[in-house]
């Protein structure tokens, strides 16, 4: 399990994020229009996994402004931004904030792609939410790049995400 931090007190994931080179655990999330997408979805692309607790938290919204900006430049490449938020609260988020350059995808239904992915927070207030993580696959679904924000409040690391790709 990952050791993370919320605001400093100490919390743990269920696992570990996938390690690089391995091939991606293929999902089922459920989009904004509540239709269900998979990794499998976006094969031969470069897919950005942007994974957070709440897009309703100021970090989390951060995170999915930042890889809207950087996504439209990007090549062949899709970010998934995916949380247990409800896919209303997710369109709502993005309508407001003039946000089309991400796919917003919601683990509400039953929570698979946390517990697959290893990214599920096991204790504390934020218990069975999603971790700050990213995952970057490549056009091949191989895992090429993780990153678990080691403490929740943090933004993750942009600059090192984009580099990966």
């Amino acid at each position: 399990m990952a050791n993370i931090t919320l605001k400093g007190n100490a919390i743990n994931t269920i696992g570990n994020l996938p390690k690089t080179g391995t091939k991606a655990a293929d999902f089922k999330l459920t989009a904004v229009d509540l239709s269900q997408k998979s990794l499998s979805d976006f094969s031969g692309k470069k897919v950005i996994l942007n994974i957070f607790p709440s897009v309703d938290t100021g970090t989390c919204a951060t995170s999915v402004r930042e890889f809207n900006k950087k996504a439209a430049d990007l090549e062949n490449t899709v970010v998934l931004c995916i949380s247990k938020d409800l896919p209303f609260a997710q369109a709502r988020f993005c309508g407001a904030e003039g946000i089309d350059n991400v796919v917003m995808l919601s683990d509400f239904a039953d929570g698979n792609f946390g517990k697959s992915y290893e990214l599920e927070i096991a204790n504390g207030p934020l218990a069975h939410l999603h971790s700050r993580s990213i995952v970057i696959i490549d056009e091949n679904g191989d895992v090429i790049y993780t990153e678990q924000v080691s403490e929740i409040v943090d933004e993750p690391n942009y600059t090192a995400a984009l580099n990966a790709i």
